[in-house]
């Protein structure tokens, strides 16, 4: 697969102030190439407490790519590809939350913590076409 139908591929996290914002990032880098640049911003919450939105925007096909390689070992990625229907919204924008407990001990599972959406490809604009070039990317991430 030389080329990927994504434009993008963002993953986001928040670090709360009871947790240890080196983990949050180590498990954020679960998802991430070796060394890629972690954008960080801090934040209030609502009772005044500090908040670290950790984030990294992929843009490069090769960097795309590892990311799609990492879900590939989704322990559910049969159901996941059968979602990909209810998953891609009409702007053509996959979304998936991704478990930041299992990212921390370098597993891949479903679950909240981590935020990834990805601007799928499509021409013309549309959900229905986007769905199927992010079915045949997830497919030809598996091979």
């Amino acid at each position: 697969m030389s080329n990927v139908p994504f434009h993008y591929v963002d993953l986001r996290t928040f670090c709360y102030a009871t947790e240890d914002e080196k983990r949050v990032e180590q498990a954020l880098r679960t998802y991430l190439p070796e060394d890629y640049e972690i954008d960080r911003q801090v934040t209030t919450g609502h009772h005044g407490d500090r908040i670290a939105v950790l984030s990294a925007r992929l843009e490069n096909a090769d960097d795309v790519r590892y990311v799609l390689g990492r879900l590939v070992d989704l322990p559910d990625y049969d159901i996941f590809l059968d979602e990909l229907d209810d998953r891609v919204a009409e702007d053509c924008s996959l979304y998936l939350t991704l478990d930041k407990q299992a990212a921390f001990r370098g597993e891949v599972r479903q679950g909240d913590g981590i935020t990834l959406r990805g601007k799928v490809e499509a021409y013309p604009a549309k959900r229905e076409s986007a769905v199927e070039n992010a079915r045949e990317a997830f497919e030809a991430a598996r091979d």
